[in-house]
């Protein structure tokens, strides 16, 4: 029997119509959407419908969205193709103490290569303060790069009043919104961003493809060389095959977010209920800024490790790894100043579309238990 799923912030399956939308383009639509024949036109016609979903979605031009081959990608052509392109106008970047890898490394290199780097602080709940933002702003600050969604405690970030101030003094703003695309509303228009982050595993769409916007006026340095392909922006044959399935996972993401809040919410609060009835654990995160999909849980001296090794029945993330003499506390986690007896006990589940009230109580039982056993 396999484990129970509460792990939809690391990655969610493919939708069944996403999958379905996509097997056409895996045996008979092959062409390359460059060839001007049938088979390219073709495959041309499918990327440009993908794109158009993907931008009906995001409230926002298709000539302003490029895909890529993830989150990761589209962060490091965010950050870096801004800041080799404008280090003529200032070297100084502000981004949080909390982004995922994909922000932070590249803010670590960007470092060594002649750029200063603000890391600004989090509250308690991990969200950013619009204060701290103002005070590290200089005169040479080019760019903001703060993440909408928390994937580790779910909080979400004061985006729009960030817009404001980094449009106050000139200064181009990016988000990765990897984490909340498909969980809360994502409007371009509303966040305010001159750059914005997708990645389509995060919301029931394929690995291996993601989408970068890129406000127009906004001039950023080429990662990918080759031919002109996506508006002479990122060269490559596009992957028709998987921007057709994230084009329909974001078509069903706009037709269902409102009913999937309501799930999510619903099944976390099920979760956080049954829970609470265990002492010396804290749920973690902003109560009313949040994810509606995500509850971070810390088991007072349990190692997250071991409490998961011991519930093979569920599968979930740990937020902290224990070694022989140290803890290893994420850097969210580092970040909010938890004590550390709670944070080496750090649990983050996460549910999805799939996920069922029996599923959140049968898992509920197998948690309870487990730590009970713990602490004997």
């Amino acid at each position: 029997m396999l484990p129970i799923y509460l792990d939809y912030n690391a990655t969610t399956p493919i939708a069944k119509e996403v999958a379905d939308a996509m097997k056409p383009y895996l045996y008979e639509h092959f062409g390359n959407p460059s060839s001007s024949h049938m088979y390219g036109q073709k495959g041309k016609k499918a990327v440009d419908k993908g794109r158009a979903q993907l931008a009906k979605l995001l409230n926002c031009n298709t000539s302003d969205l490029i895909f890529t081959s993830g989150g990761t990608e589209s962060n490091n052509y965010a950050l870096k193709g801004y800041a080799f392109a404008n280090r003529s106008k200032g070297n100084h970047i502000i981004t949080s103490s909390i982004e995922h890898p994909a922000v932070s490394e590249v803010c670590k290199y960007l470092e060594t290569e002649g750029f200063e780097v603000t890391y600004l602080p989090v509250d308690e709940t991990g969200r950013v303060q619009i204060a701290d933002v103002e005070a590290a702003i200089r005169p040479e600050t080019i760019l903001i790069s703060v993440m909408y969604a928390n994937n580790e405690v779910g909080t979400l970030q004061p985006i729009s009043e960030i817009s404001r101030l980094a449009k106050k003094h000139g200064i181009v703003l990016h988000s990765d919104c990897a984490q909340a695309i498909g969980k809360v509303p994502v409007d371009i228009e509303v966040l305010g961003v001159d750059l914005l982050t997708v990645a389509g595993h995060k919301f029931y769409g394929p690995k291996g493809i993601g989408a970068l916007y890129i406000k127009k006026g906004v001039n950023l340095q080429k990662l990918m060389h080759g031919a002109d392909h996506e508006n002479n922006l990122r060269a490559g044959t596009e992957n028709v095959l998987e921007i057709v399935g994230l084009g329909e996972a974001a078509e069903l993401c706009q037709k269902n977010l409102n009913t999937s809040i309501i799930h999510d919410k619903t099944l976390v609060n099920r979760l956080k209920k049954a829970l609470s009835v265990l002492d010396s654990i804290q749920f973690n995160g902003n109560s009313e800024f949040c994810l509606p999909n995500t509850l971070s849980v810390s088991f007072k001296n349990i190692e997250a490790n071991t409490l998961l090794a011991n519930l093979p029945e569920v599968a979930a993330s740990a937020g902290a790894a224990c070694h022989t003499d140290s803890i290893s506390v994420s850097a969210t986690l580092a970040a909010m100043k938890m004590d550390k007896a709670y944070a080496m006990g750090t649990i983050r589940f996460s549910v999805g579309k799939y996920s069922t009230e029996t599923e959140i109580d049968q898992a509920v039982e197998v948690i309870i238990k487990a730590v009970q056993n713990l602490r004997k």
